[in-house]
């Protein structure tokens, strides 16, 4: 990656984990990048951004404070996703949410326009993106 594509990722990071920007918004920054997948991982307090050439970067978000529940809902997962593609919530709710349905962590792929969301016994959610 390239000193300026760093840049637009740390400053994509940032702007979603205060919630001042959407998914869609960082999916069109992070394009602009060259990232071709990312993951976040709840429990390690991590993204991993994944970009051409296999270059990678890891930025780490604030301790989350809030348990992860040992159960994942599918359902709750949805509602969520659904309420952050209307603009009802933005990324640290979105993220308290699917935290309450235990979802531990997520895998977005760009290029292959869907995220896969996952709870603790490995169970998974596919969310395409809308069209």
């Amino acid at each position: 990656m390239t000193p300026a594509e760093e840049q637009i990722i740390r400053a994509t990071f940032i702007a979603s984990q205060e919630g001042r920007i959407h998914f869609g918004e960082v999916v069109s920054q992070l394009i602009q990048a060259g990232v071709e997948s990312y993951q976040v991982d709840y429990r390690s307090e991590q993204v991993i951004y994944h970009g051409r050439n296999d270059a990678t970067l890891i930025l780490h978000f604030a301790p989350v404070t809030q348990t992860i529940a040992a159960e994942f809902s599918a359902e709750q997962i949805v509602a969520a996703i659904k309420d952050a593609q209307q603009g009802r919530v933005m990324y640290p709710e979105f993220k308290r949410r699917s935290m309450q349905a235990g979802c531990v962590g997520y895998s977005v792929w760009i290029a292959g326009r869907h995220v896969v969301y996952y709870g603790r016994k490995g169970e998974t959610h596919v969310e395409h993106f809308p069209q």
